[in-house]
């Protein structure tokens, strides 16, 4: 039975490298796959899924506004597809969401969804509160503060490494930009909450 999953995290957790050995799993039993990711985030190339790790492979780009039931349908009149694995969820709106929850439920395929659950300010993102809200399943992926607790919230921070508490919900970047913390560090980092 197919179902919505969703993986989230903060940066640096290994979400992206999950989602490729998930992906290469399925090909190594001969089922197909149909891989897409953000297409503003092209820090690993322009349609292309990127891991820190060096692991990296093609995916179909998913542009705001657009409908991804009727993506994933024209790619399925092309051949079967096993998964549906989507990178960089966090920027999937609302009704993208919704149109993957149907993906599931009116076609039948599962769709896999990796992504972050918060930005630097501690709100969720609006894909990845529709994907809280309507997956069949959810898994955190784990990754740790410098203290060595669990990682929950990430900081930003601008050129000359000081800690941003406003500007725009997205801004693409990676380590130099992102630092994963717990709350506690978090907290300190910003200013007390």
């Amino acid at each position: 039975m197919a179902k919505l999953h969703f993986h989230y995290s903060t940066m640096n957790a290994g979400k992206s490298t999950l989602l490729l050995q998930a992906a290469h799993n399925y090909n190594e039993g001969g089922m197909q796959t149909y891989l897409l990711t953000a297409a503003f985030d092209d820090r690993a190339g322009k349609g292309r899924i990127g891991s820190r790790i060096g692991l990296g492979r093609e995916a179909d780009n998913f542009v705001p506004g657009e409908d991804l039931f009727a993506k994933v349908e024209k790619r399925l009149a092309e051949g079967e597809i096993a998964c549906v694995f989507v990178d960089e969820a966090q920027f999937l709106s609302h009704d993208q969401v919704w149109q993957l929850a149907r993906v599931v439920d009116d076609l039948g395929v599962p769709v896999m969804a990796y992504g972050l659950r918060v930005d630097f300010r501690g709100e969720l993102f609006p894909g990845s509160a529709a994907l809280l809200a309507l997956s069949d399943e959810m898994r955190e992926v784990r990754t740790i503060c410098h203290c060595g607790r669990k990682a929950t919230m990430v900081v930003r921070r601008d050129g000359q490494g000081n800690v941003v508490t406003d500007g725009a919900q997205v801004q693409i970047g990676g380590n130099e930009t992102y630092e994963s913390l717990c709350r506690r560090h978090w907290r300190e980092a910003v200013g007390d909450r």
